[in-house]
């Protein structure tokens, strides 16, 4: 999981190694943000989550969720590893907060298992539409907890874009049913954790906090595997357990990232784009054909996404010459 720290960055390599770099930073102290670069971020970021969770929920119908959930964090820990560790060593893993790197990571992997389970127990539809009210948690959390301050146009892209969400779900009765109360954990633990991130973000690496999580959710999902274990019967079903792990690093990467460069409240919103590309997945591999009211609503999603990108970059430049 790459997460981009200055707008130049180049090789994969580079972005997940260069652990000084957890972003560019005011005589102060103060992290220097880019905002719309961390639109960027998040908007990549997005699609490989989705990709990661069409993955996990066709492997589900033959694996076990642990299995599944432990296959993907230990390709993104053997990948970041790989990748991080000849540069850093193991003084990557040196931190002076350790507790908070535990209750983020384990808040993750108890969201990461919520999910799977919810799309296992009722349509994706309705656990999308419930687990994209995570950015109004998000929003309410970085409020209490980081002192941000969110100003009407965030509010109402936010607000926008979750009413388009629930144009395109139409969610009813038959939404509230058990799986559904997984998938409100997951929106208010993954609300939760992307403040926490952005929080650490102020004295932790990308790198460090990316093999905290890998290493903590390894750790976490292997304690499921005496429970239900079955051995890949092909290549294709190997091949698709590491890609989902790979998939997930690099998604994590970028998404942590633009964490450290954006208030969580101006870069939550772009989660909403995860439908665009959901809608895309279920028609490519499923052949699921987007209803009217599927589009009228992603179009309102991209549109309030595409407001606030506009207004964010708009701000900033108004900052950096003066005006």
């Amino acid at each position: 999981m790459k997460r981009p720290d200055d707008a130049a960055e180049g090789g994969a390599a580079e972005k997940m190694t260069d652990k000084p770099a957890p972003a560019p930073r005011l005589a102060e102290g103060r992290i220097v943000e880019n905002i719309p670069l961390a639109i960027v971020f998040m908007l990549v970021a997005s699609i490989l989550f989705q990709g990661s969770i069409a993955l996990s929920k066709w492997l589900v119908e033959t694996y076990p969720i642990g299995e599944t959930l432990f296959m993907r964090a230990a390709a993104s820990l053997a990948v970041a590893s790989a990748v991080i560790l000849p540069v850093t060593g193991l003084t990557v893993f040196r931190t002076k907060r350790l507790q908070d790197h535990l209750l983020r990571n384990i808040s993750q992997a108890t969201a990461q298992t919520f999910v799977v389970i919810a799309m296992s127990l009722m349509p994706l539809a309705s656990v999308v539409a419930i687990t994209f009210s995570a950015p109004l948690f998000s929003t309410i959390t970085a409020m209490v907890v980081l002192k941000e301050r969110v100003g009407p146009v965030r509010w109402a892209a936010l607000t926008v874009g979750f009413l388009g969400v629930l144009v395109v779900t139409s969610p009813g009765v038959d939404t509230f049913q058990v799986g559904s109360l997984f998938a409100i954990a997951n929106a208010v633990l993954y609300g939760t954790v992307a403040v926490g991130v952005r929080r650490m973000a102020a004295t932790e690496s990308t790198s460090t906090l990316i093999m905290h999580q890998m290493v903590t959710l390894t750790i976490f999902f292997a304690a499921s595997l005496p429970f239900g274990w079955v051995t890949p019967a092909s290549v294709r079903d190997w091949a698709a357990l590491i890609a989902n792990g790979i998939a997930n690093l690099v998604g994590q990467y970028l998404w942590t990232r633009a964490l450290h460069l954006a208030p969580a409240s101006a870069v939550a919103p772009f989660n909403y784009f995860s439908l665009v590309w959901a809608i895309v997945l279920g028609f490519l591999v499923w052949g699921d054909v987007p209803s009217a009211t599927l589009l009228m609503g992603s179009a309102i999603v991209v549109g309030s996404g595409m407001f606030l990108l506009w207004h964010e970059a708009r701000k900033r430049q108004r900052k950096s010459t003066g005006v």
